[in-house]
């Protein structure tokens, strides 16, 4: 991100990703602080940092949606995309993090934690992004580096580079070997490195790691092999080169370390991303960018700007007023461009190559799109999202509020692309990836938009069938002066097979009920199939019209719907009404070191095991699957999470209903009853 009178040559975009606690936004604090974009460091637990301004994080103490930051260092312009570590919250920044330059991979010093960063390893090697880790708080690691790296490298493609050395006092971290200058630092709390002896103690160490490291990058240079293979020193500006080009071209992954908020390691860190990391265009190859176009990463309605694109900017110089074409053929006018720093904003008079911008009042531009000048359209760029598995029923506390809520979930809804809405019957639900995720949802249409909502667990399709074929009469006669009502239909109903919904056919014969009727003894039987016996919809019944009668006056339309009504009723309480429940098929993919307790909490929630395979291309990864009553997928993504460190995700998709009988079907059936008796 740059400043209106930034460097033109063109912007490098940083991702900051890594599971959540990990320290990333304090990761970005430091960073601002290090390279001078801020006078303060500011501190997440204190509420005073620039990113996670949003009510909603500083009432979590965590992110919940992507956070842009920009600082200048060393004459060259740098953006920061802060991703969310909750993945109920990851939907937000996954755009991000696919156009970024280079990411940085947050991680805990402690091993039994690296697998943490499995997801945001596998993305990143997933989505072609070059990357690099830092481990952080390295102040409070006890374990050793080389069991950490031991520890992260099978969740990792490509090869883990060490690029430093932990210089201890004891058990306490207090500097580190630059293994590529072959220089020591000793840690100077908010202040640069302190350049010192290498310990005694280390010598040795020392030229074990570095010659690992040179035996890495020689892995793709042969000139490099030779100089290894000969005995002979290369010079620090190949070994410079190498890890740039490792890096760019994803051949290996240099580890750093320090700690966010003693300022250890960052300095070291910011000249790692000015030397090592990628340029804009390196990432307008990957993307295939081949005219000037705009990428939008989030869509946010809450400003005072109004509607406002978070976008970022490929192959030239952007201007307020400039017309890009979208893929539908509409066009887009560029409206004012801002430079964004956390929750502030300050207007820009273009926005440069590779810059991250704010783009106010724009139309025709959905979060995930491409815009390009003359329509020439790089491709679409693809991101797996998470699945939205858990849901909450809604309604706005006060009546009134009925209109504004279906705009403010719109609104939410195109801001964050991990949020759903849907209708189910005069049900609104509000779907998202965690329970967290959806509660904050609601914080957020209270704060944003003011709209105050109360929330239920969904109500669970349950459904009912009959089991045998039965005959039955009903007749409506009312008379009350005037003409009467007069309607008398003979049906006959039996079970479907499961899924093949409702047929109405009829054998009437001789006239006995006029045609004009038919229609409505339909409607009758529907109307009765609405709420069956054991009160929920039925389904899976044919329903036959055999014979009835008329009289001439007193039949009508109405009386004949009455009539089919009633027959249907009571042919429904006598063909062994049962109760049917809806099924999910469900895929798991965790760790293979809790697939066993995952396959019982899935078992006892009634689970029947489908199968379990490998993950394909996760080493140390399962991939489970499960049929599962749909009464049994609440509370389950927490579960799964609290017995896996939190890797645990599933994706659920509804299969089919199945009978339900026993104490259970007897509960859920009185329940019902208890539910629909008046107050």
């Amino acid at each position: 991100m740059g400043t209106t009178n930034g460097n033109q040559s063109g912007h490098r975009l940083i991702a900051l990703v890594g599971a959540a606690g990990a320290g990333k936004t304090s990761l970005a604090e430091a960073l601002l602080h290090a390279a001078g974009a801020t006078n303060r460091l500011g501190k997440v637990d204190e509420g005073n940092s620039i990113g996670d301004a949003n009510a909603e994080a500083r009432a979590r103490g965590g992110s919940t949606e992507l956070n842009l930051m920009h600082f200048s260092y060393l004459g060259e312009e740098f953006g920061i995309v802060d991703a969310p570590g909750a993945v109920g919250f990851s939907a937000d920044a996954t755009r991000g993090v696919a156009i970024a330059d280079l990411a940085i991979v947050v991680v805990d010093p402690d091993p039994a934690r690296a697998p943490l960063a499995a997801p945001a390893l596998r993305t990143l090697d997933e989505l072609g992004v070059p990357h690099l880790v830092f481990v952080n708080r390295i102040d409070q690691a006890r374990g050793s580096i080389r069991d950490l790296l031991e520890a992260l490298q099978p969740m990792s493609v490509s090869p883990l580079i060490a690029r430093q050395l932990p210089i201890r006092d004891g058990d306490r971290v207090t500097g580190f070997v630059d293994l590529a200058l072959e220089r020591a630092f000793s840690y100077q709390p908010g202040k640069a490195s302190e350049r010192v002896d290498i310990p005694d103690n280390l010598k040795s160490e020392e030229q074990d790691a570095r010659t690992h490291m040179l035996e890495q990058l020689a892995d793709h240079d042969d000139t490099l092999l030779e100089q290894l293979l000969m005995d002979e020193t290369p010079e620090d500006k190949r070994i410079f080169a190498d890890l740039h080009h490792e890096t760019e071209d994803n051949l290996g992954v240099s580890v750093l370390f320090g700690s966010a908020t003693g300022e250890w390691g960052v300095r070291r860190l910011l000249k790692a991303l000015r030397h090592d990391g990628p340029t804009h265009e390196i990432t307008e190859q990957r993307l295939s960018v081949e005219a000037p176009a705009l990428y939008g990463m989030k869509l946010s309605n809450g400003s005072a700007v109004g509607r406002m694109m978070l976008a970022r900017n490929f192959g030239g110089t952007v201007s307020e007023g400039t017309e890009y074409g979208t893929r539908g053929g509409k066009t887009v006018k560029i409206g004012a461009i801002l430079a964004v720093q956390g929750d502030k904003t300050e207007k820009l008079g273009e926005a440069a190559p590779g810059q991250v911008v704010a783009i106010a009042k724009i139309e025709n531009w959905r979060a995930g799109d491409w815009v390009a000048e003359g329509g020439k359209l790089p491709p679409p760029v693809e991101i797996d999202l998470p699945a939205k598995n858990v849901a909450l029923a809604i309604e706005p506390e006060e009546r009134k509020d009925d209109v504004r809520l279906t705009s403010a979930l719109a609104k939410i809804v195109e801001e964050d692309a991990g949020l759903g809405v849907e209708q189910d019957g005069h049900e609104i639900r509000l779907t998202g990836v965690t329970e967290d995720h959806v509660r904050t949802a609601l914080q957020r249409l209270e704060n944003r938009y003011g709209v105050k909502v109360k929330s239920k667990r969904p109500q669970v399709a349950y459904r009912e069938s009959i089991r045998k074929p039965v005959e039955v009469r009903g007749r409506h006669k009312k008379q009350s002066g005037g003409h009467g009502q007069y309607g008398d239909v003979v049906i006959s109903i039996r079970p479907l097979a499961r899924g093949e919904g409702f047929r109405f056919t009829e054998q009437v014969k001789g006239g006995n009920v006029p045609r004009q009727y038919f229609p409505a003894v339909e409607a009758g039987v529907k109307d009765a199939m609405e709420k069956g016996p054991l009160g929920f919809p039925v389904v899976d019944v044919e329903v036959t019209l055999l014979d009835g009668s008329y009289h001439s006056v007193d039949s009508s339309e109405l009386a004949f719907r009455t009539a089919g009504r009633i027959a249907m009723s009571d042919a429904l309480k006598e063909a062994k009404p049962h109760l049917l429940e809806p099924m999910h098929k469900l895929s798991i993919v965790c760790p293979t070191n809790a697939s066993g307790k995952v396959s019982s909490s899935l078992a006892s929630r009634r689970g029947q095991m489908l199968g379990m395979v490998p993950r394909d291309g996760w080493d140390g990864w399962d991939r489970i699957d499960m049929m599962l009553p749909t009464a049994e997928l609440d509370g389950l993504e927490a579960e799964l999470r609290s017995l896996s460190q939190g890797l645990a995700s599933y994706e659920a998709e509804y299969d089919h209903l199945a009978e339900l009988n026993g104490s259970l079907a007897d509960q859920i059936v009185a329940r019902e009853a208890d539910d629909t008796q008046p107050a």
